[in-house]
């Protein structure tokens, strides 16, 4: 149970303190609410873009680590199609730092042809290197566009080519900050030894003189029914064969997320799941094969992907991935294997609110979605999922029709 309380400053921003006084340290996470869903199909790669950016400096503040550092932080962030989050981990009696550096990179972020060049070239590196250069490192810029056919869940974060980063201008990137990094677009969490009261204080002097803005309305078009399999197939420099199914599923907030979770578990969630067990230990066909969600804010995947073993035709293993699949949609699993996934599932939870800023995320992912206070009923919507939910989620989406089919091929020597 984690407990919490919550008050808004008067420009929007959301504030949720958690207090654990068992940590000397204290975490601040900042969530945005914008992600590559928010940007411009010709300009994509922006909200990671300022991923890169917030660091760059602020305009009180050229050197974001280093006062940092001073006093022993540590901070980092990452950008998904739905979010953007910053966060910072430091002893409580440096916590105001943590304040004083994130609200100015909020109000004035610095905006030189410096920062943006320099920050413009990391991205680029990284996605050549991570994204062109390595790998089954393009697996998700295939996989998008052939699942998603309006939707802008069709390019990944780090955009859809190289081009839009080069070609981002200065006017371009500070169009996207002022639409979208305000306080009234924002949930602040702080966890750990703290004190509501102080917490409150220290918002009002740090945030609450920064104004709101209008956000721009949301309105993204709805990804139509997929009523065909859809496939593609490419040769690239890799080590194996490999295969990626994905299945149109539900949006997180949606009360089949659960049930849709816990089927990708019953399939492959430890050494005595079901593809491990059939595919991997007794026919051998794959070296490795995993079932899992995409937690989406609109509806998301869910992704089987497995590495063929050699000598295996695709044809083969396709066939066996879908016996597997015909298995789950026309026999209950039985108590005891849905239990076990759902104790897994317990276990992981509560393992990672051992962790203070684990526990920071989850509140401002949860405040996001619907309510900050789901976080404490998530294990109990895991746990009302029966195997009737499960057999139902298997013959509503795990059909050929709602399948998008990567054939990932290592060229011949």
């Amino acid at each position: 149970m984690i407990s919490f309380d919550q008050f808004k400053l008067d420009n929007g921003l959301k504030v949720i303190v958690h207090q654990d006084k068992s940590t000397p340290i204290v975490a601040l996470n900042i969530l945005y609410d914008v992600g590559a869903r928010d940007e411009d199909e010709n300009k994509t790669g922006f909200a990671h873009l300022f991923e890169h950016l917030m660091f760059g400096g602020s305009l009180n503040i050229s050197n974001f680590d280093e006062p940092l550092q001073r006093v022993g932080g540590t901070n980092n962030a990452f950008t998904s199609n739905d979010i953007t989050n910053y966060y910072i981990t430091v002893p409580k009696e440096n916590l105001e730092t943590a304040f004083w550096l994130e609200s100015d990179r909020m109000l004035s972020l610095a905006f030189t042809e410096k920062s943006l060049e320099v920050q413009r070239s990391v991205v680029i590196e990284e996605f050549k290197q991570n994204y062109l250069n390595q790998p089954y490192g393009d697996v998700w810029m295939l996989l998008r566009p052939l699942a998603y056919k309006k939707h802008p869940y069709s390019w990944a974060t780090i955009g859809k080519e190289i081009s839009h980063i080069e070609n981002a201008t200065m006017h371009d990137v500070k169009e996207f900050f002022y639409q979208h990094y305000l306080p009234n677009n924002a949930i602040m969490v702080v966890a750990g030894n703290v004190e509501t009261k102080e917490v409150k204080s220290l918002s009002k002097k740090w945030f609450g003189g920064i104004p709101k803005k209008e956000i721009p309305e949301r309105n993204l078009p709805k990804e139509p029914q997929q009523n065909e399999a859809r496939r593609l197939e490419v040769n690239r420099d890799v080590p194996a064969n490999a295969i990626y199914k994905a299945y149109k599923m539900c949006p997180k907030a949606n009360k089949d997320f659960h049930a849709t979770d816990l089927l990708s578990d019953v399939l492959s969630l430890g050494s005595s799941s079901r593809f491990h067990t059939s595919l991997i230990k007794e026919q051998k066909l794959f070296s490795e094969i995993n079932a899992y969600v995409m937690g989406s804010s609109d509806d998301g995947l869910f992704v089987i992907s497995g590495k063929l073993s050699d000598g295996i035709s695709y044809a083969t293993a396709e066939l066996s991935i879908e016996k597997e699949l015909d298995k789950v949609k026309t026999h209950f699993v039985s108590e005891n294997e849905l239990q076990k996934v759902k104790n897994k599932i317990e276990s992981t939870h509560e393992f990672s609110e051992t962790n203070i800023l684990n526990k920071a995320m989850n509140l401002a992912f949860a405040e996001l979605q619907n309510d900050a206070n789901d976080v404490n009923l998530e294990v109990e919507k895991y746990n009302l999922v029966t195997a009737k939910d499960i057999n139902r989620i298997a013959n509503q989406i795990l059909i050929p029709t709602n399948c998008s089919t990567l054939i990932y091929a290592k060229k011949e020597k």
